[in-house]
């Protein structure tokens, strides 16, 4: 194996690890749960999860009867949700092009995955037509743009939010579930909005991450970067960490 390739295969390790960690949060439990929920998702009932990564919402969904499908470009991804769940359905593929026939799901689900996407308007042209008339679509995601974070240098902490938000494709997309649902011929589109507050060390990664990925594109220095980390981790081990994070969470049904 090459360095390169074992530098990636650590870089997937890592971030299973962070998605792991990440799922087994009491507030993403909920959030799960919820959007399962608003799919009506019930024994017998069909439902692709699109951008489902190592396959956790696949298995609860099959724990309640549904016939899951989960969906993502990753191979690795693919991979370690097939080793963790062998009697489920994954498949390699992207969200504008889902290896399904039309009309065949009941229910969509995409968590954490628009703001990865150049078009989010061809992947719900995609979503239409897989899903059977009245069947129903759950988007859930952060609004990049709105880490709310406690600072002893809150412009620094303004600017470092808005670097790393400027990393993602769509950024925004979030905030324009409704919208972009509407757009695409949804009706009964509700949205709300659900806010993680964090305030333990687990999250450190995260902040780090979010400084380093700043500092890479010139908006801070290296000298900003550190002092701002060491401020994080200092709130962290003084149980003064504050971390609210927006989730957007948009339900509508397919005509």
């Amino acid at each position: 194996m090459s360095t390169l390739s074992r530098s990636l295969t650590r870089m997937i390790k890592n971030l299973i690890a962070a998605l792991d960690a990440a799922d087994d949060m009491p507030e993403a439990v909920r959030l799960r749960t919820a959007s399962y929920d608003l799919l009506h998702a019930g024994p017998g009932s069909s439902i692709v999860d699109v951008g489902c990564g190592t396959g956790r919402a696949v298995a609860e969904l099959a724990g309640r009867g549904v016939h899951a499908t989960g969906v993502d470009p990753n191979e690795q991804m693919i991979a370690v949700a097939r080793d963790r769940a062998p009697e489920a359905d994954f498949r390699i593929a992207s969200a504008e092009a889902l290896p399904l026939p039309d009309a065949s799901v009941n229910g969509y689900r995409a968590d954490k995955v628009f703001h990865e996407l150049p078009d989010p308007a061809k992947a719900l042209a995609e979503a239409r037509r897989v899903l059977t008339p009245g069947g129903r679509i759950v988007l859930l995601g952060q609004d990049w743009d709105t880490f709310v974070i406690d600072s002893d240098t809150p412009s620094l902490t303004r600017t470092i939010v808005h670097a790393r938000a400027d990393l993602v494709t769509s950024p925004r997309a979030a905030r324009r579930y409704r919208n972009l649902l509407l757009d695409a011929g949804f009706h009964d589109v509700r949205s709300e909005v659900r806010t993680g507050v964090f305030t333990d060390a687990s999250l450190s990664p995260l902040l780090t991450g979010l400084a380093e990925a700043a500092r890479t594109t010139g908006a801070i220095t290296a000298a900003q970067a550190d002092a701002w980390i060491a401020d994080q981790h200092a709130r962290a081990a003084t149980d003064r960490l504050y971390l609210a994070l927006p989730i957007f969470i948009t339900s509508a049904t397919a005509p």
